[in-house]
């Protein structure tokens, strides 16, 4: 009599590219080596393994040993290797030809390393559309895994969630395999053995059930940091159970028996998603069916900012003509920023963690940089919608420099400094944390040069300096009107004029009566010259009586890290007179400042026309990795302030350059 219970057990791992030695230590010693080991000395049961192929490609290098055991397991056909995206890309958000290529370098990856090409695919953070089937067979895989929960969402229930189905795109068919995330809770609260016994006893007659559990989720679950022995303690008890309890179930993976399935129905699946974080204890099912892939970019700019950036550097290398290996390499690089951390909350700290970010746009930069030909390569200045809002951005590429603007603000989204592949405004909004409670913030993304009007006694300690610093804000809290400011940064500038021969663009802000310092008429140009960015102002009163106000003009720009190994910061006078600046500290009556990236080793000076009074700030969001709370770097806030008194009818100009140099 054939066992009517098929269990799958599963484990997956992913480190997002070029996550640092003490993370990837920490993940093999506590969570990759002692699975692995366990289930080597259990060969009874089977598993279904999927690790990106940025993982495998580190065992390889760092600890091979567990390379030759997942080979030995292999062999003898205990373990399945599952394919996907080499970099773990979320797959719906990356263009056609990346979704191939992707999974056929994994393919390849593994064929070589392991002499077996996998069948099945893994989708990285479940992040599902309909047109993913024909994707998968396309590059000739057979069936891949979803949640139960999207099987609920489908429509399914019942005995249908112990079961494949097929679904299809275009006539391409893939098979499949729910996980059963519910069946989590059980497995937490009692023995392995007991939860078996009650899925076999609660069957219908005749009836089979097709169970895939991922253990991973519950072993390590609220572990904290813990020694190795009680997590392969913990480890070799559970698989010991499921051992005694061999008789109860058919341990086994899907490239064994998939294709020898009858009855199969067909399902489709609405789009949906589910990163690492959906498996902690607490999330219910109503809360995992609210995750969509694309709506993440909405509710989170910054995410939209590395996507724009994506489609964008995507279309400068199709239309890359010469070297095919040029663009070979500078299709990898894309690869490289395509890693689905980059567009989720995920166990690693995913958008929340500039490291991530950093390396994402380090990538794109590395890619762009590919496609200009040295002697070939025009300095521009274009209107093109970047972030795909349909209305049109500003952006200025020199040799050394790619500065884009938009309208809202008229202020600077990104800031790409080529020769160091980085983006000094590589932020996020600060307040906006990833702890398992967080929402949506929809706060809009943050910016340099964004510019308020304030009071002439402005404070850097009062409740206005606290708005300036957390804008853009969330809805309902507040507006710059609470405190007397103006936010010309989130007021809509007009273009004036932009002249593609000297490289320079002309923003204007009309008056408004209803705000304070209403009567206020703002024009603004930005000019870009080799390795400066000049922003010129002209400040005019429309009104009829004198006005004054501080012009505040927020800078953020986003360094490798804090603290004295990464930047310092210097207060220019006269001459060549510099003064140290620190964190919180406010310089008074100075002509610019400093800035000096130590890592990168290069040094930002922001210097003034006018004298003015500056503070520093650091901008930081609370984030959860890998279960450890953490408050983590964002960015580096630098606020001038200029005092400005304005007759009626009349006008006054200021100007800031902001110079890098290596």
């Amino acid at each position: 009599m054939s066992i009517p219970l098929r269990l799958m057990i599963g484990i997956h791992s992913h480190i997002p590219y070029e996550t640092g030695d003490e993370e990837f230590e920490y993940l093999y010693n506590h969570k990759l080596k002692p699975l692995l080991v366990a289930l080597n000395n259990y060969p009874k049961i089977a598993a279904v393994l999927h690790f990106s192929g940025v993982l495998l490609h580190r065992i390889e290098k760092v600890h091979p040993g567990l390379c030759m055991l997942i080979s030995d397991m292999i062999s003898r056909k205990q373990v399945e290797l599952l394919g996907g995206g080499f970099y773990e890309p979320m797959l719906p958000l990356i263009p056609h030809l990346d979704k191939i290529g992707q999974i056929e370098m994994l393919t390849t990856y593994i064929r070589k390393q392991y002499g077996k090409r996998p069948q099945g695919c893994w989708i990285p953070a479940f992040a599902w559309e309909q047109n993913i089937p024909r994707v998968l067979s396309d590059c000739g895989m057979g069936y891949t895994f979803l949640m139960d929960t999207q099987f609920i969402e489908a429509g399914l229930e019942g005995e249908a969630l112990f079961a494949p189905c097929i679904t299809e795109d275009q006539g391409k068919l893939i098979m499949v395999f729910p996980i059963s995330h519910r069946l989590l809770r059980e497995f937490r609260r009692d023995a392995p053995g007991r939860v078996l016994e009650r899925l076999v006893h609660g069957l219908p007659a005749g009836a089979e059930r097709i169970i895939t559990l991922f253990p991973q989720y519950f072993l390590f679950e609220n572990a904290g940091a813990p020694d190795a022995r009680s997590v392969e303690g913990r480890i070799n008890q559970f698989f010991d159970e499921l051992s005694r309890y061999a008789f109860l179930a058919d341990f086994t993976v899907p490239a064994k028996f998939y294709k020898t399935l009858r009855g199969v129905k067909r399902n489709y699946f609405p789009n949906s998603a589910g990163g690492e974080y959906v498996w902690a204890e607490g999330v219910e099912e109503q809360e995992l069916s609210r995750v969509r892939p694309r709506q993440f970019l909405i509710t989170h700019p910054e995410a939209n900012g590395i996507y724009a950036k994506m489609m964008f550097t995507h279309v400068l290398i199709n239309q890359f003509r010469g070297d095919i290996s040029r663009k070979r390499t500078a299709r990898k690089e894309l690869w490289k920023a395509q890693g689905y951390d980059g567009f989720c909350r995920s166990e690693s700290g995913g958008i929340y963690r500039n490291t991530i970010r950093n390396t994402m746009y380090r990538a794109l930069l590395e890619a762009e940089r590919i496609t200009r030909e040295k002697g070939v390569f025009i300095p521009s200045i274009m209107a093109f919608d970047f972030d795909l809002d349909g209305e049109e951005e500003y952006l200025f590429q020199e040799e050394t420099i790619n500065c884009y603007i938009k309208t809202e603000g008229a202020s600077v989204f990104e800031f790409d400094f080529l020769p160091k592949t980085w983006n000094y405004l590589n932020t996020l909004s600060a307040g906006q944390g990833a702890g398992p409670s967080a929402g949506a913030h929809i706060a809009g993304r943050r910016g340099s040069f964004a510019d308020f009007l304030a009071p002439e006694d402005f404070s850097f300690r009062g409740g206005a300096e606290k708005s300036i610093l957390r804008f853009p804000l969330p809805p309902g809290q507040g507006s710059g009107a609470d405190w007397g400011v103006r936010f010309c940064a989130a007021e809509r500038y007009k273009l004036l004029d932009m002249d593609k021969s000297r490289e320079t663009a002309g923003f204007k802000l009309f008056p408004r009566p209803d705000l304070p310092f209403g009567s206020v008429e703002i024009e603004k140009t930005y000019a870009l010259d080799k390795d400066a960015l000049y922003v010129r102002y002209r400040l005019v009163n429309q009104g009829e009586r004198e006005l004054r106000c501080a012009l505040i003009s927020r800078i953020d720009l986003s360094f490798p890290g804090e603290g004295d190994l990464y930047q310092r910061f210097y207060a220019l006078g006269g001459g060549a007179k510099k003064a140290p600046l620190l964190m919180e500290g406010d310089a008074r009556d100075i002509r610019g400042i400093e800035c000096q990236d130590l890592k990168n080793e290069v040094i930002l000076t922001l210097a003034g026309a006018a004298a003015f009074h500056a503070r520093i700030t650091a901008v930081r969001t609370p984030c959860r990795i890998f279960g450890k709370e953490r408050d983590l770097y964002q960015s580096t806030c630098i606020i001038p302030v200029i005092p400005v008194v304005l007759e009626p009818k009349a006008g006054r100009d200021f100007q800031y350059e902001l110079r890098l140099s290596y």
